[in-house]
């Protein structure tokens, strides 16, 4: 066997997950006595302030023996989180920064907001 049919083995299996500014790429690659493993990567994309950007990148290795409880534990988390919180996401937006919000086109909130409507209407006049 040549040393070429080394190099192709990198790429068995992959997928890719794109989500905002966050991507997930799922490779299957080979270990040294052929057998099979699974990585995880998280690449982020950080903007920098002169509008250039990089990445930063975590990979995590999970292993056959490893492939049962670490898919049991997955779905127990994310279980829980559904159960508990729902599968709608709950943001942050409006709470940590209120001026942000009128800029985008109204959409009705289903956060409720303890501001007066008063103070709402003052922010809005200082900022037009």
């Amino acid at each position: 066997m040549n040393n070429n049919g080394m190099m192709e083995k990198e790429e068995i299996f992959s997928k890719v997950l794109r989500a905002g500014r966050r991507t997930y790429f799922f490779d299957v690659r080979a270990t040294k006595a052929d057998d099979y493993y699974l990585t995880i990567t998280e690449s982020k994309k950080f903007t920098n302030d002169d509008g250039s950007y990089h990445y930063k990148k975590h990979k995590i290795y999970i292993y056959k023996e490893d492939f049962t409880e670490f898919k049991e534990i997955l779905a127990e988390m994310t279980d829980f989180i559904i159960r508990e919180k729902g599968d709608e996401v709950i943001s942050e937006r409006h709470q940590k920064d209120f001026k942000k919000d009128y800029e985008k086109p109204a959409v009705e909130s289903t956060i409720d907001t303890p501001k007066s409507t008063e103070s709402f209407t003052d922010i809005d006049f200082d900022d037009i």
